[in-house]
């Protein structure tokens, strides 16, 4: 494909974005692809795109308007998985929990409750 050509992005391509696609991408991040958004005015070869940022098990953390070059991206054929834990044990293994009440909880007769102290959140 010649250099001068931009490279065609899809709609579902997997992108892993680094700062050669952008100096933005000091920390790099995965995309999936919505959309190119061909109707905005850019420099030659760069490009706005639509798109899902994936987190380590490869599900969408939030939506994202992003302006890349696209030929910096690396194109991936799926998202990349977490390191697995094998030290941690499994959820199958986990007793079950009970089941939730399905009434409120309310605190024997003759057993006052204690008030409740309202004042102002200190931040910082």
């Amino acid at each position: 494909m010649p250099t001068d050509q931009p490279v065609p992005v899809r709609s579902g391509d997997l992108l892993h974005l680094t700062r050669t696609a952008s100096p933005q991408f000091a920390r790099p991040i995965t995309v999936r692809v919505i959309r190119a958004l061909t109707d905005r005015h850019t420099y030659h070869g760069w490009l706005w795109i639509d798109a899902y940022q994936l987190g380590p098990k490869g599900d969408a953390i939030a939506r994202r308007e992003l302006y890349l070059m696209p030929s910096g991206a690396q194109w991936l054929a799926s998202p990349p998985t977490a390191p697995s834990r094998s030290a941690a044990p499994s959820r199958s293994a986990a007793p079950p929990r009970p089941a939730a009440p399905s009434q409120p909880v309310t605190p024997p007769q003759g057993v006052a409750r204690r008030p409740v102290r309202r004042s102002s959140a200190r931040v910082g």
